[in-house]
C-alpha cells in the first residue's frame, strides 16, 4: 500500500513526510510543500518548502488560505506538487480538502472530506482546521 495518495491523479499527491522517499522514486515531482507547523532541523527534500498550518485561531484560515493559494498556482503552471504534514492525517487532509474545494471538484466541505476521505480513509480533519474551512468556503 502506498504511503502517499493521488489527489489529482499524476498532478497532486498528499500524505506524511515518511512517503517523500518512496514518492520521489515513483513520480515526477517538481515543488513539496511542508504544512507542519514547526520544522526542526532541515526539510526533507531540495524539492521542500515550508508552507504551515497554523494552530493558532487568528491565523488559522489565512495559513490554509495561503497554502491552498500555493498548491493551486502550482497546478496551474503545470507542476505535479506533493503536500504532507507528519502523518497525513490533518494538516494534509485539510488543504486537500480545500484543494478539490479550490479546482471546483466539490460542492461543499462535507463534500470534499468526503472525496478525501475515500482517497485516503485516515484523513482525520481537527474540528478547528474544518471550521476553517467552513468559514472560508461557506460564507462567501
Amino acid at each position: 500500500m502506498s504511503a502517499y495518495k493521488a489527489l489529482i491523479p499524476e498532478r497532486i499527491f498528499f500524505g506524511g513526510i515518511d512517503a517523500i522517499d518512496q514518492l520521489l522514486k515513483e513520480e515526477k515531482i517538481d515543488v513539496i510543500y511542508d504544512l507542519r507547523a514547526e520544522v526542526n532541523g532541515p526539510l526533507a527534500s531540495e524539492k521542500s518548502v515550508h508552507q504551515p498550518l497554523l494552530d493558532d485561531a487568528e491565523q488559522q484560515d489565512e495559513s490554509i488560505k495561503e497554502a491552498v493559494n500555493k498548491v493551486v498556482k502550482a497546478y496551474n503552471e503545470g507542476k505535479n506538487i506533493y503536500f504532507h504534514c507528519n502523518t497525513g492525517r490533518g494538516r494534509a487532509g485539510t488543504v486537500a480538502t480545500a484543494t478539490l474545494l479550490e479546482l471546483q471538484k466539490a460542492t461543499s466541505v462535507d463534500e470534499a472530506e468526503q472525496i478525501t476521505k475515500e482517497i485516503r480513509p485516515e484523513t482525520n480533519l481537527k474540528l478547528s482546521f474544518k471550521s476553517a474551512l467552513k468559514r472560508l468556503y461557506e460564507n462567501e
